[in-house]
């Protein structure tokens, strides 16, 4: 009777240890993106002008944070990122570049995809407005001729 019961208590153990999730050591949280802004407002800017900005990542995770994929809401947002694994605690930059050529609002969105833990997709965004460049005449306008010929009756 006491193996019997020593067998089932140790069975009872070892189903137990068996049945617990899968822990990550303290501090194990993975790969985690951190980006320094949401949002970049380029506020007012003349037509054509630069409409290129910058956000700076950085992998505040304890693994290797990789990019896979950045893409801009329309194909007038171009953004660049790297795919290199960034290191715990390494930043990188991602570039967006506006077609600043088209007036109006502007309100784009780029989607950043990754292999964090803690925002596998996240969105920033780019805002602000355009002004129509001031119009000047491609070429000189014609004046009337002071003292044009009259026609006689």
């Amino acid at each position: 009777m006491k193996q019997f019961l020593l067998t089932l208590g140790f069975g009872l153990f070892t189903l137990g240890a068996m049945a617990q999730p899968e822990m990550k050591p303290v501090g194990g949280t993975g790969p985690m993106l951190s980006i320094d802004k949401e949002v970049h407002d380029y506020g007012t800017m003349a037509q054509g002008g630069n409409g290129e900005c910058e956000f700076v990542v950085t992998n505040t995770g304890d693994q290797p944070l990789i990019i896979s994929q950045c893409q801009g809401s329309c194909g007038c947002t171009v953004p660049q990122c790297e795919t290199a694994p960034i290191k715990p605690g390494a930043k990188s930059v991602i570039k967006v570049k506006y077609d600043s050529t088209r007036v109006g609002p502007i309100n784009k969105s780029v989607t950043i995809t990754s292999n964090a833990t803690n925002a596998p997709s996240k969105v920033i965004t780019i805002k602000g407005t355009i002004e129509a460049a001031a119009t000047t005449p491609t070429s000189p306008e014609k004046e009337a001729a002071p003292m044009a010929p009259t026609e006689k009756h």
